[in-house]
């Protein structure tokens, strides 16, 4: 029995997620696909209450979406707490970013589930991508899993975060990218002009 219950937990630290569930609005190709394109990237609340991990998640998702999705994320942020307003129109209007943060047309609202398990960390995420006109929900999805924190795939990436946030982040940047990567990839693509690509690119990421 203890064998199997080790194995059981080996197993589930080498890598099991899974997207439980994601869902685009009916009418993304016809309207969204052509007018929802810059975002900002929200992490709220704190996962295990910590801001260089909130931090975490919102750069790793910011990144992501420039690098292999079509949208153009300007911005990223990580809040403690509930929301106060879901459809986030004062960060839509750019209240708490930086310049890059003007003219948004949707927030990409991450919601975290994290905690340290043994040598790994349990993470789970529900993802919305709202629209900034009316709050209006886009895309969602649901997904979680387990992962060991010392990720040979994933040293040079966790390095990289580790020297940006502080070592603290080190355990977690290894399955933050798993989990995000594969809830991310569930995002629809929007189609962009000849300009929205050349700012795409401007943003260097």
């Amino acid at each position: 029995m203890n064998r199997l219950v080790l194995v059981l937990g080996l197993a589930l630290l080498a890598g099991c997620s899974a997207v439980r569930y994601s869902r685009i609005r009916p009418d993304y190709e016809a309207v969204d696909r052509h007018q929802v394109k810059r975002l900002a990237v929200l992490t709220q609340p704190l996962p295990e209450g910590q801001q260089s991990l909130g931090e975490l998640w919102s750069l790793i998702a910011r990144r992501y979406v420039n690098q292999n999705r079509d949208f153009i994320a300007k911005a990223h942020l990580a809040l403690p707490g509930e929301p106060e307003d879901v459809t986030f129109r004062a960060l839509c209007a750019g209240e708490g970013l930086e310049e890059e943060g003007e003219n948004l047309e949707g927030i990409l609202w991450l919601v975290p589930n994290v905690e340290r398990a043994g040598q790994g960390v349990q993470a789970a995420v529900t993802a919305r991508l709202l629209r900034c006109s009316d709050g209006e929900e886009i895309w969602a999805a649901e997904a979680g899993g387990s992962w060991a924190s010392d990720d040979p795939l994933y040293r040079e990436l966790t390095e990289q975060y580790t020297q940006e946030l502080g070592p603290e982040v080190a355990p977690y940047v290894g399955p933050t990218f798993r989990l995000l990567k594969a809830t991310l990839n569930t995002l629809p693509n929007p189609v962009l002009t000849d300009a929205d690509v050349e700012e795409k690119i401007e943003l260097g990421e």
